[in-house]
């Protein structure tokens, strides 16, 4: 298996941040989907993608991809897959997750159950053995149905990306570690730049950035279901990525001016412990700050933030005079630039002005946008840098 298919899994209208990252990873990539980047990589890429990329929920092996229209279908082309070359006799093996839309196999309980059935007949015809005991390391399996078209991948990940094992100290609706890297990575901030979110919660907008000016690896701290298997990837992978990832460690880097603010000072406390955690305390200034309140003597920076969507209805009111704030902050900071993720359908009529662009992405099941307000680029930096988030 000197190259294989692998899916990485992201949120819907980030695909195009998502695939930049895999490509600056060095590997090619083949597809893009809603909601997917099929990239073609070596055994070596399934522990280096999980190591390094910042704005994939997991990494997945393709193992099949054929149509089926019927259960006897489903059925017959998942015992052609070659399962005998993935998992060994004592693997335990499962569908853990069926996705279906627009097809017409749309049960996931009677998917997960034929295509269980099909692996284990295929299996006991190609080993002889007619009873597995299944105590081996676990193999699950993501499915993928589209347009009748069925994607079947190997969960080399685990438990999900956006797990760095940093957040050691929680808030109420945080961003997901993963969301804000992509975030981040829809603007043409880099380390040298201010970089200022106001609602910074549990840290993690500031936490990511850190770490990108630091380049640790998201992963690095982590294990991986794949680190178990005794086939498919080379013998060890992971030690390898793992050195390679301590190696681009910068130890000692020129301190960025990344800044966190929040209203509250347990969500404050919570942020410099996780940030301690993550290994990038020194690298963030922390501080109880409202928004209005928000001011900073430099140019040419970014707000990038997560601000509150009114989930609860105790918080609706506050909404209009909140994003006003925000607004009225945003324009006494001079030649700033602002993204801004939100699901507040009048963010814009409170913020006072209508964003440059902004772009639809989903954040699980919740319509969002990402409004783009971009300020004017320094002087000496090109207006492909500056602007590199507008053409996402």
């Amino acid at each position: 298996m000197s190259e294989m298919i692998y899916i990485a899994p992201c949120h819907f209208g980030l695909e195009a941040v998502l695939k930049r990252e895999i490509t600056d990873l060095g590997y090619r990539v083949t597809q893009v989907e809603d909601g997917r980047v099929k990239f073609a990589g070596d055994g070596f890429a399934v522990a280096r993608a999980n190591l390094n990329l910042r704005c994939t929920e997991r990494v997945l092996l393709e193992v099949g991809e054929f149509k089926a229209l019927s259960f006897d279908e489903l059925f017959e082309e998942t015992k052609k897959i070659p399962w005998e070359e993935y998992l060994p006799e004592n693997a335990k093996f499962w569908v853990s997750k069926v996705s279906s839309i627009k097809s017409v196999l749309h049960s996931p309980s009677d998917v997960q159950s034929i295509m269980k059935k099909a692996m284990v007949e295929r299996m006991k015809a190609h080993t002889g053995i007619s009873w597995f005991p299944e105590d081996g390391a676990s193999y699950p399996l993501r499915v993928a149905i589209r347009k009748d078209i069925v994607t079947v991948g190997l969960d080399t990940t685990g438990a999900s990306l956006h797990k760095r094992g940093y957040r050691v100290s929680p808030v109420i609706a945080p961003i997901s570690e993963t969301l804000a890297a992509s975030l981040i990575a829809l603007t043409p901030w880099k380390p040298d730049r201010i970089l200022v979110d106001p609602f910074c919660g549990s840290g993690t907008i500031p936490i990511e950035a850190a770490m990108i000016a630091k380049r640790i690896a998201p992963g690095m701290n982590r294990r991986f279901l794949a680190e178990e298997w005794g086939t498919v990837l080379p013998r060890g992978s992971f030690k390898k990525a793992r050195e390679e990832a301590k190696s681009n460690v910068i130890q000692n880097p020129v301190r960025p001016d990344i800044q966190g603010y929040d209203i509250d000072d347990r969500a404050v406390r919570f942020a410099r412990e996780n940030a301690e955690a993550a290994g990038v305390a020194g690298l963030i200034h922390f501080q109880r700050r409202a928004v209005k309140d928000l001011s900073h003597p430099g140019k040419y920076g970014f707000i990038i933030t997560n601000p509150p969507y009114g989930e609860r209805l105790a918080d609706r009111e506050a909404l209009p005079g909140l994003y006003k704030q925000i607004g009225e902050a945003y324009e006494r900071l001079d030649s700033w630039s602002m993204y801004l993720i939100s699901s507040y359908r009048n963010a814009e009529r409170d913020i006072g002005r209508k964003a440059s662009k902004n772009r639809k992405i989903y954040n699980g099941m919740l319509e969002s946008y990402v409004y783009q307000y971009l300020g004017p680029k320094p002087p000496g930096r090109s207006g492909l840098e500056q602007h590199r988030g507008e053409h996402q």
